[in-house]
């Protein structure tokens, strides 16, 4: 997985949510409270969604095959989509669950200074892995918002750990109302709310990357910025005139797709056509080096067939001008 995938952020995430979710369940077991128990099943589907990421990455870097001839780089979207699935299932629907019975049938909290004592601790660790999850996105955001870059991202792992130690943090303080109004009213139905209230969190968040990762596993053209400069590498000038249209494929967050009809000139050779190409395929695997498979079809620029065809800048990752 490279630097992009955010290694650094998913390690330290599953270490965080390894240690807190032991630490979590120990004070259920003292406590009783069912804030406890969803945090502490929402903090192990979280460690199981890590390691599906890792699991992920290291699948995406097998090389291609006979079946599998543009490679195995979509498995990191695919591991992305199910943790979604398993946020969802087993953090979201579990909590919900949990909250329902506890409202139903409550009890009060025992043992108070152990949940509040892990919520804290939680808290604090939760924190030091979203700074880490912080930090190694702003080094591959450049100047978009944090809305853009989950919307636009091509590689999915970042996302994914920033929204869950986003949910995870927001879960603990929840958690921490619950239990305090619990505590403080002597009535457990504040802990059932405070739980409900974590499956809903968690819901939304896992139909959030449910929608933007089922984006990228449709295939999303290059980015903007990417497309730009692969127009303006493959237009030369001389041996190839003009962009006709283009259209581009994410392969995988590090291995892009292009496709293209360029112009080349109506007396040319055989030769010189051959030699365009290739020159037009060193020039955009320059400019945008995770180019990596890119087919080049030349033809004659005719205005009245572009006028009575296709409008290219209509179509994804086709010409923006």
């Amino acid at each position: 997985m490279s630097a992009s995938g955010g290694t650094k952020a998913i390690v330290a995430a599953l270490a965080a949510n390894l240690a807190i979710a032991v630490a979590k369940f120990v004070a259920f077991l003292f406590s009783g409270s069912s804030s406890m128990l969803a945090e502490s099943v929402h903090s192990l589907a979280d460690s199981g969604n890590q390691g599906l990421l890792l699991l992920g990455g290291k699948k995406a870097k097998r090389e291609a095959t006979p079946q599998h001839p543009f490679g195995y780089g979509r498995e990191r979207y695919i591991y992305a989509f199910l943790v979604s699935i398993v946020l969802f299932s087993v953090g979201g629907m579990f909590a919900i669950y949990e909250g329902y019975e506890k409202i139903k049938e409550p009890h009060p909290i025992e043992a108070w200074y152990w949940p509040v004592g892990v919520l804290v601790f939680a808290i604090i660790a939760e924190s030091f892995s979203f700074r880490t999850a912080i930090k190694e996105s702003n080094e591959v955001r450049g100047g978009l918002s944090w809305t853009e870059f989950v919307r636009r991202a091509k590689a999915p792992e970042l996302p994914v750990v920033l929204l869950e130690d986003l949910g995870a943090l927001v879960g603990l303080v929840l958690a921490l109302a619950g239990v305090g109004l619990a505590l403080g009213t002597g009535n457990g139905v504040w802990d059932g709310i405070g739980t409900l209230c974590i499956g809903v969190l968690l819901i939304v968040i896992a139909i959030v990357l449910a929608a933007e990762t089922k984006s990228l596993l449709l295939g999303e053209s290059a980015g903007i910025d990417d497309v730009r400069k692969i127009e303006a590498a493959v237009v030369d000038g001389d041996t190839v005139t003009r962009l006709i249209h283009m259209r581009t494929l994410h392969l995988g967050p590090e291995e892009l797709l292009v496709a293209a009809k360029i112009a080349v000139r109506h007396d040319d050779t055989a030769t010189d056509v051959a030699h365009a190409i290739n020159n037009a395929e060193d020039r955009i695997r320059a400019a945008v080096p995770i180019a990596r498979v890119i087919y080049l079809e030349p033809d004659v620029y005719s205005e009245s067939a572009a006028s009575a065809g296709e409008n290219p800048a209509k179509s994804p990752g086709g010409p923006t001008h």
